[in-house]
This record gives structure tokens, C-alpha cells and sequence, in this order.
């Protein structure tokens, strides 16, 4: 769904910037574009991490859709450097004394149909990612809105460069570093997430302590610690040194823990790694 809107939207935008006389339409083609071959690259690696664990990757491949999110990061700031770029350009330009030629209707036209369908997409793949717990679809699915926000500011430059008349025509290039700039608040967000999921972060403070709690749960249970989580993709690896009494049968021990695991993946999923070490209280 996404890859077919992006590959409509950014050849009608390459389109309307050139007809229209637009570096902001084209910065947008350009924004457009990296979402079409990150589009591309995430039914490419999903692909990848939906592969169960296998003898050379016993965690199975959910690193892969990481990966996927750390390269959808990095072509967001490669977009936004060529766009920054190109509107200083342009805008030094302006102050040298070189008159810009104002942009044409189709252009705004282009930057309006795009905030709507961009916003639909981002939608739809938002929903989508988070009904299958999928970082990477989630991470796509805010590439959409990064597209449409520059259509945002591709549109308000455009329409008052047209509005305001020849004077104001460098509002076209301001508007493209404008977006620009809005694509490496977006590229560091994915890149942050991705890097501290390659670099084994440990989950958010809340989701270990609500960890805790279910462990705690269970009344024969005592003292559980040593916790230490990671994320491997969409899915979610736990580790926890837990006590009980030493008199115990061994069979009611396995029971227990197999009792506790079965608790943990009903909250985390049904793919959640487990490992639990009982310790006898003496």
C-alpha cells in the first residue's frame, strides 16, 4: 500500500517541481522518493524476520527488522541533507541578488493532494504496525507523516511565494530547508530507537517493573532479581533469577516457572524468550 501511494506521489511531485518551478515540490519529490525505498526495504527485511529461529540464529531473525529501522533512519538524514542544502543554495542565491522564478499552481496543488494521501497512509500503516507489534512498520509509518508535514511546509511556502507575488519567491527555497530540518528531528528519533535496540538496551523502567509484578504474583514465589531485557525485533527477551523453597519437588518447581513463562508471553506475546534460573531458599 505504501511502496504503490509513494511511487504515484513522488513521480506527479517530479512533475509539478519541475513544471511549477518548485525547489520545495522537488525537495518533497525527493522525501517521497526515500519513502518508496524504504517502503522497499521494509518488505525486505520483514520478510527476513519473520523467519523462525534456525541453528545459526537461535534468537531467531527479529534483528533484522531493527536493522531495516536503523537504514529507513539513515535515508531520512540523507533526504534531509539534500534538501537543507539545496534551499541554503538557493537562498544565498536570493541574496546575492538572483531573482527566483515563482512557483506554479500545480505545484501547491501537488503539495495539498500529498498531505492528504500521506496522512492516509500514515494512518493505515500506524494502525497496522501497532496490531502486529512492529517497530519497523511503525517507523515507516512516521516516515509517512514526515512526508506529509513537508508537504506542509512545502505548501505554505509555495502558496505564499504565489500569493505575495516575485518579491516573496524565496519562501519556496526557506520552506524546503524548513523541511528539511523537520526530516532530521524524525531521522534521529528512528535512528536513536534502532541503535539502542543493535546495542541490547534494556526495555523502558515500566515495562521491567511491570515484569517484577507478575513475577511477584505467584505466592510461593520469593525474591526475584537479576532482571535483564532486550528487544529482538517485535519481539521481546526476558531474563530473571527467581527463589523458592529448597524443599520443593523439582516437578513443582518446573511447574512454577513453566506457570510464570506462560504469564509473561500472554502479556508480551506469544514469541517472548523466556529464561528463568530458580533458586532454592535454604
Amino acid at each position: 500500500m505504501g511502496s504503490a501511494g509513494n511511487a504515484a506521489l513522488l513521480t506527479f511531485k517530479f512533475i509539478a517541481g519541475v513544471l511549477g518551478n518548485s525547489s520545495a515540490m522537488i525537495a518533497d519529490a525527493v522525501h517521497s522518493l526515500s519513502d518508496f525505498v524504504t517502503d522497499l526495504l521494509v518488505l525486505v527485511f520483514v520478510s527476513i524476520s519473520a523467519k523462525p529461529q534456525d541453528q545459526s540464529h537461535d534468537y531467531g531473525h527479529g534483528k533484522f527488522e531493527t536493522i531495516a529501522s536503523f537504514l529507513i533512519g539513515l535515508a531520512l538524514v540523507a533526504a534531509a541533507t539534500g534538501i537543507v542544502v539545496s534551499g541554503v543554495l538557493k537562498f544565498l542565491a536570493w541574496l546575492d541578488g538572483a531573482q527566483l522564478e515563482a512557483p506554479g499552481w500545480i505545484a501547491l496543488w501537488a503539495a495539498l493532494l500529498s498531505i492528504a494521501i500521506k496522512e492516509l497512509l500514515y494512518q493505515y500503516t500506524a494502525r497496522k504496525g501497532r496490531q502486529l507489534d512492529s517497530q519497523v512498520m511503525i517507523a515507516n509509518a512516521w516516515h509517512h507523516r514526515s512526508d506529509a508535514l513537508s508537504s506542509i511546509g512545502a505548501a505554505l511556502g509555495i502558496g505564499l511565494a504565489i500569493l505575495l507575488g516575485r518579491r516573496w519567491t524565496v519562501l519556496d527555497p526557506l520552506a524546503s530547508i524548513v523541511v528539511g530540518l523537520m526530516l532530521v528531528k524524525v531521522a534521529y528519533e528512528l535512528l536513536k530507537t534502532s541503535i539502542n535496540e543493535l546495542t541490547e538496551s534494556s526495555l523502558p523502567a515500566d515495562t521491567e517493573q511491570e515484569i517484577m509484578q507478575i513475577i511477584q504474583s505467584f505466592d510461593d514465589v520469593r525474591q526475584p532479581h537479576n532482571l535483564r531485557t532486550r528487544r529482538i525485533g517485535n519481539r521481546v527477551a526476558i531474563e530473571a533469577h527467581v527463589r523458592m523453597d529448597g524443599r520443593l519437588p523439582l516437578s513443582t518447581v518446573h511447574e512454577r516457572a513453566t506457570t510464570i513463562e506462560r504469564k509473561l508471553k500472554e502479556r508480551f506475546g506469544a514469541h517472548t524468550h523466556v529464561t528463568l534460573h530458580m533458586e532454592p531458599i535454604k
